[in-house]
């Protein structure tokens, strides 16, 4: 039985282009970007040849760009890093944000920073609008994430962020869900921050990166050797910075074209999935969306019950955030969205990707379609 996998939402594999591109580094390739020598100098090529692809992807200057460890810490760092920086501060954020966000916003909030979270609707959607309201004179920084992990709701952060030109607030979006799988250029965006994950675009875990607008403060929160331009120190973790980029030239090469061809994955999942004669809700179905995501909730059923079949079915889901695996509670996203609890309890996420082709869609109904029946069987 081949194994199915529909959780890239979660991680990405690495592909063998990217891991082509990292092996030199892992082996021969071994230098230190910052010495001066033969090895070092191939090591610091790398890093800018790197820093080049991830800026293409982006649509900015690569000078823009700092590597870090992933999201988690490029979010810290934006946080942490801008908001002391004003002696009165306030932000925005919305309730539906990863924990790498809410996690350090409810630090910040400890220690004085005011911060005001705005709802979202039934949908999903954050109203800009709300946003605004919310905005008062000692705002400092908007914080909206570009695409929800659990949804693949695609937020309005470009008409967010022309707002917030107008009254000198500082915008940064946690992108980590997006870019690869969606056009994500900074320039059309308008944020003067940006958060890239390289697991979740086919890089390994353990690496990302952070955009800059010219001119936006960040103070550092690593002190040492000044590397990447005295904003995150320590010696660069050469063979996953180029994967990093190697996989963001592949997601350049061919965004439009794999967007499209993910689209129409979807589609026929869902399709299939009215074909089933089960009673189900798509969350986020009337918002813009990723397309290589579904979160469905199954009425009546729980979603540990589907995985646990699925899993004997040799198939890959999540059961709401895969970062809130273990939990038995209804995701924040969500409790936030209002959704009824007989389709919350039952929601499983389906992420597919790069490698996903026709037939594995077709497949994971056949086998989706077995273990819901055997659940209503046995009530």
């Amino acid at each position: 039985m081949k194994k199915l996998y529909f959780d890239h939402n979660a991680t990405t594999p690495v592909l063998p282009r990217v891991f082509k591109a990292m092996r030199p580094y892992l082996t021969t390739e071994f230098g230190n970007p910052g010495c001066g020598h033969e090895w070092g100098l191939a090591a610091r090529r790398a890093v800018d040849k790197a820093r080049l692809q991830v800026a293409g992807l982006l649509g900015c200057d690569p000078l823009n760009i700092i590597f870090t460890s992933g999201a988690t810490e490029s979010n810290n760092m934006t946080l942490f890093g801008t908001l002391p920086y004003f002696s009165r501060a306030h932000m925005v954020t919305s309730v539906i944000e990863h924990p790498a966000v809410l996690k350090p916003v409810g630090v910040l909030e400890k220690r004085g920073i005011g911060v005001s979270y705005v709802n979202v609707g039934e949908s999903g959607l954050v109203d800009p609008d709300s946003v605004k309201d919310l905005c008062v004179p000692e705002t400092r920084l908007i914080s909206l994430m570009l695409a929800n992990n659990e949804t693949g709701v695609v937020q309005f952060v470009a008409e967010v962020a022309a707002f917030a030109r107008t009254r000198g607030i500082l915008v940064h979006t946690d992108a980590a869900q997006a870019v690869g799988k969606i056009p994500v250029n900074v320039e059309a965006l308008g944020v003067d921050y940006l958060t890239v994950a390289g697991h979740k675009l086919y890089a390994p875990k353990g690496v990302g990166a952070l955009y800059v607008r010219d001119g936006a403060p960040l103070t550092p929160l690593v002190h040492g050797g000044g590397q990447e331009r005295g904003l995150r120190s320590g010696t660069e973790n050469v063979p996953y910075i180029v994967g990093l980029g190697e996989a963001c030239a592949l997601a350049a090469e061919d965004l439009e074209a794999e967007e499209e061809r993910q689209r129409k994955l979807g589609e026929t999942l869902l399709a299939g999935l009215k074909s089933l004669g089960v009673d189900f809700r798509v969350h986020g179905k009337d918002a813009p969306k990723l397309p290589n995501t579904l979160s469905v909730g199954f009425g009546g059923l729980f979603a540990g019950d589907i995985l646990s079949g699925l899993v004997g079915c040799d198939v890959a889901v999540s059961g709401g955030a895969a970062c809130q695996a273990g939990k038995t509670s209804i995701s924040h996203v969500l409790e936030s969205m209002r959704v009824p609890r007989e389709y919350a309890h039952g929601t499983i996420r389906f992420s597919w990707g790069r490698l996903t082709t026709g037939e594995d869609v077709t497949e994971l109904l056949k086998r989706l379609g077995m273990v819901l029946s055997d659940l209503r069987e046995r009530g």
